[in-house]
């Protein structure tokens, strides 16, 4: 999705995309973790924030031209801030894969109760 929201998905659609990774994830996360489902949900988006944040930070002229309303919020914020939206995304980047974490957490959670598990190798 890192590079997905730079080149390929608009920003009015990628909820839609999040969601369908979300279920995936959860899926995954509880057919093959060996518990602690919540945890897993949580340290995959925290994971996967690195690179994302990354891929926004390293390409960001190509972000900001297909996600402009960014610039747009970066622009309300205090001037130490504003004068630096690279350093907003470096912010705001671990915050989101915090709160999507808890959010693909509870999704696995609530996956491991209706997945089978499979067994173990």
């Amino acid at each position: 999705m890192g590079l997905g929201t730079i080149y390929v998905v608009p920003s009015h659609i990628e909820p839609f995309f999040w969601l369908i990774i979300f279920i995936i994830c959860a899926y995954l996360i509880a057919k093959y973790a060996p518990g602690k489902y919540f945890l897993h949900g949580l340290l995959v988006s925290i994971v996967n924030s690195i690179w994302i944040t990354a891929a926004h930070v390293l390409l960001f002229y190509q972000y900001i031209a297909a996600h402009p309303e960014h610039l747009q919020m970066v622009a309300t914020m205090p001037p130490a801030l504003a004068e630096h939206p690279r350093r907003v995304m470096l912010l705001i980047g671990p915050m989101a894969g915090i709160a999507s974490g808890i959010i693909l957490g509870l999704f696995a959670w609530l996956a491991s109760k209706i997945v089978k598990r499979s067994p173990a190798i």
